[in-house]
Formats: C-alpha cells, sequence, structure tokens
C-alpha cells in the first residue's frame, strides 16, 4: 500500500476526528441552537466597495458555530432598526439570515460575507453588520440545518456538483465548497460559475482561486461579467447567464450519463428566478402563519438546459 503523504495523512486523521465529534455531538446539539446568542466582532476587511468579511467570536462555552462540523450552516442575525416607516412607527426588530463562508469545523470563530446595501425600511440588516466596530457584536440565533431534497449531508452524494453564485450569494456556496474539498475521502468534482457586474466586485476571488490551484483537479471555476465595460482580454464569459453558459461551465445533467448532479443557485431573487425558478411556499400552518418555503417548479435556463428538478437545489 503506497504511504500517504504527512499534509495527506493529517488531513485523514482531522475528517475521521470531525467525523467523530459529529457523532458524539448529535445527542446534545438541540441544547445550542436554543436562544439568541451575541458574537464578538474581532476582525473585518473590506472586500469591496460596499461589502465586508467580519470575523466573529463564539462564546467561551462553545467550540464549533453549528451542531455537526460537517453540515452547512447559517444564523439568522437580529437588528433593531431605528428607522420609521411611512407612518412615523418604528421598524422594529429585523432578522436576515447569512450563511457563513468558513468551513463549519473552523474552531472558535466564523466568517460573515456581507454587504453593506442602503438602508430603507424594512431593511439596513447587512449595513448595520458592516458598520459594527471590532470589540462590538452581532447578535443572531443558529438556524435549524437545512434539507437538500430531503436530507442536511452534502459530501460524498453526489457524483458532481455545481454553484451558480449572482454577487455575495457565493457564501453559502463557497461553505459547500470547503466541506467537500476539504474531505479526503470525498471525490465529488465541483464546478463554480461566479457572475459578477465587474471585475472589481468578483467577491473572494483570490480564495476561490487559491482552492482552484489546491485541488485544480476537482474544483472548476468560471467567472462572467455582466457590466457595460468590460476588458478586451477577458477571458471568462459576459452576461448573467445563458443555456450556452450553463452546458459549458456546469456539469451535465443526471440523466444525460447515469452519474449524479446537483446545482446549487444562490443570488438575488432575479438572479434565482431566471436561472431556476422563484421559490414557493407551502400552504399556511394551522395557526395561520406562513407555510414553509419549498423548492417549487423548476423554470428558467436550468430547465432549458435540460435538468430536471431533483438535479436543482434553489437557496
Amino acid at each position: 500500500m503506497l504511504s500517504l503523504s504527512n499534509q495527506q495523512a493529517r488531513k485523514r486523521y482531522i475528517f475521521f476526528f470531525l467525523q467523530a465529534v459529529a457523532r458524539s455531538s448529535s445527542t446534545t446539539s438541540s441544547c445550542k441552537i436554543m436562544g439568541v446568542t451575541s458574537y464578538p466582532l474581532l476582525e473585518k476587511w473590506q472586500q469591496s466597495h460596499d461589502s465586508w468579511l467580519l470575523r466573529f467570536g463564539l462564546p467561551p462555552e462553545q467550540k464549533f458555530l453549528g451542531t455537526n462540523p460537517m453540515l452547512p450552516t447559517c444564523i439568522s442575525v437580529h437588528h433593531d432598526s431605528l428607522l420609521l416607516n411611512e407612518d412615523n412607527s418604528t421598524v422594529g426588530l429585523l432578522k436576515k439570515s447569512y450563511s457563513p463562508i468558513s468551513h463549519p469545523a473552523t474552531e472558535k470563530t466564523f466568517d460573515l460575507l456581507v454587504k453593506a446595501y442602503t438602508p430603507v425600511p424594512g431593511g439596513g440588516v447587512g449595513d448595520a453588520i458592516c458598520n459594527l466596530k471590532v470589540g462590538q457584536s452581532l447578535v443572531g440565533k443558529l438556524k435549524s440545518e437545512r434539507l437538500v431534497h430531503g436530507s442536511p449531508l452534502i459530501g460524498n452524494r453526489w457524483n458532481r456538483i455545481g454553484l451558480i453564485a449572482g454577487g455575495t450569494g457565493i457564501a453559502p456556496l463557497i461553505q459547500l465548497a470547503r466541506i467537500i474539498l476539504d474531505d479526503p475521502t470525498d471525490d465529488t468534482k465541483v464546478y463554480l460559475l461566479s457572475v459578477n457586474r465587474n471585475e472589481d466586485d468578483i467577491l473572494m476571488r483570490k480564495a476561490i482561486d487559491q482552492l482552484a490551484k489546491e485541488h485544480s483537479d476537482r474544483f472548476h471555476v468560471s467567472y462572467s461579467l455582466t457590466g457595460k465595460t468590460v476588458r478586451s482580454d477577458w477571458d471568462g464569459y459576459i452576461g448573467r447567464g445563458s443555456v450556452v453558459m450553463a452546458k459549458n461551465a456546469l456539469p451535465p445533467p443526471s440523466s444525460s450519463d447515469g452519474k449524479t448532479t446537483m446545482i446549487f443557485v444562490c443570488g438575488t431573487d432575479g438572479f434565482r428566478d431566471m436561472w431556476a425558478g422563484p421559490i414557493a411556499r407551502a400552504p399556511p400552518l394551522p395557526d395561520g402563519s406562513k407555510g414553509p418555503k419549498i423548492q417549487g417548479e423548476l423554470l428558467g435556463l436550468l430547465k432549458e438546459a435540460g435538468y430536471e428538478a431533483s438535479d436543482v437545489f434553489k437557496y
């Protein structure tokens, strides 16, 4: 048997250790997702003219943000808005979900990529987060595990994964890529299509290109620009999307060759709808509250390109 390099052996040890942690934490995880928690800002770095990468610390008793270091995480950020509605009433508590860009196995910290949209009534969470000073805290609650066609599992589940990111939609998708690529037992191939207005707007480009360099046999990256001015020697795609772009930048549908494919789409509502159609809602609950979000019918470019609903997941 061939011996592993020290680096490969270390990655395998860490992976199996995390699997053991995940199994042991499954019986105690419920206590960790109850209640709202404060997370102090430790560091921040500006990524573009209106977006920031922010690193937050976990409470002393908490090792990982999530309840299972092998599953994607998401946090609901709570913000008390001081803005006024048209009737001069206060907007009050706002909530917005953010997926960390850091691997869920990261200990004692997590990183968020946040865009600072101009505050308007009913919004302003992103602006508030980006304006936090080191030492101030973000307040939020860990969300329950996201089910992808019935299961929260991501690793070792499909032969190929496609990631379509519009702007800050890269955040949850880069976390998926890291979970898969950092697992030495997973040979899933990952295809990322990152769509941004201008080249300077490509978020996390250095980190993405570094991952592509480290995993050149498994991680394939394409960029597309939608702005009016694109340099003449730009070697990526141009436009928000097309059937041709889907067929060239993404893995083929599962039905094409018997191998399994899953395409994840994340971006603005309009971006997601163009690629895969809108997310729907189940009927209202017995108490009159809104029904849970459901995937809805597959539409848009991915349907035109030959994918089926079972091949696609809309964030």
